[in-house]
C-alpha cells in the first residue's frame, strides 16, 4: 500500500464506542494522515457512547472512495439494534469494490456480516457466535480466532483489541517500518519497556 499521506475517513454515529479507534487515528495523524469524520449527516452532531458530541466533517452520502485511503467503521450499540447503520456497510462495499481499504471493529463487523462482505474473506469479531446470529451471514468457515485479521484490504477486530486493530491498519497503510511497528505494538499492547528505545531511535530518524 502507498505511504503517501491521504485522507482517512472515520465513521461516527450515535453510540460510537470512543475507545476503539483512538490509537488508530491518533498515530495515523502523527504520521501525516488527515482524519475526517463521516456521519449520517454533516449538519447533525452525534453523541458517542462516552457522551462526547461530534460534529461530522461530512455526510456519508458525499464520501467517495476515490477521495480516501481508508474507511474506519467503529463499533456502536446501533449496529445491534436495527438497520440504521446499514448505509455505512453499503459504503464499505463501495470502498472494497473500488480497491480502497476498510477497517471494521466490534459491532461494525456484524454490519459487514449482514451485508455479506465477510462471506469470502478471512475475518474476526467479538466471537464466532456473535456473527453467527447475524441474518444473511455465510462466512463462518472464514472466521479466525485472532485479535485482529487482515484479508487483502479488509481489517477486522473485536471490541477488546483496539491496539491490535491499529497495528493491522498501520501495516496495511505502510505507516511504520516492520521493526518500528513491532516495537509500537509491544509497547502499547504488552507494556514492553524494551520497545521504548526502538521507538525513540525511530523518532529521531523521523520514522515514528
Amino acid at each position: 500500500m502507498t505511504t503517501t499521506p491521504k485522507r482517512i475517513h472515520l465513521a461516527v454515529y450515535d453510540t460510537y464506542a470512543d475507545w476503539e479507534t483512538g490509537h488508530t487515528t491518533a498515530h495515523l495523524t502523527q504520521r501525516g494522515h488527515r482524519v475526517r469524520t463521516v456521519g449520517p449527516a454533516a449538519e447533525q452532531p452525534v453523541t458517542t457512547m462516552g457522551g462526547v458530541r461530534i460534529q461530522p466533517d461530512m455526510a456519508l452520502a458525499d464520501l467517495s472512495p476515490e477521495d480516501s485511503s481508508l474507511l474506519i467503521l467503529t463499533g456502536a450499540s446501533l449496529w445491534d439494534t436495527g438497520d440504521e447503520l446499514a448505509p455505512f456497510a453499503a459504503k464499505a462495499r463501495e470502498f472494497l469494490a473500488a480497491g480502497v481499504p476498510v477497517a471494521a471493529i466490534c459491532g461494525a463487523t456484524a454490519g459487514l456480516a449482514r451485508a455479506g462482505l465477510l462471506d469470502d474473506r478471512a475475518h474476526t469479531s467479538a466471537a464466532a457466535a456473535y456473527l453467527a446470529q447475524q441474518p444473511g451471514y455465510a462466512g463462518a468457515e472464514r472466521y479466525v480466532e485472532a485479535d485482529a485479521v487482515t484479508d487483502g484490504i479488509l481489517v477486522t477486530a473485536g471490541p477488546t483489541e483496539p491496539v491490535a486493530f491499529a497495528r493491522e491498519v498501520f501495516a496495511l497503510l505502510g505507516a511504520y517500518k516492520p521493526d518500528v511497528l513491532d516495537a509500537w505494538y509491544r509497547l502499547f499492547h504488552d507494556s514492553d519497556e524494551s520497545a521504548f528505545p526502538v521507538l525513540m531511535a525511530a523518532a529521531e530518524r523521523g520514522d515514528a
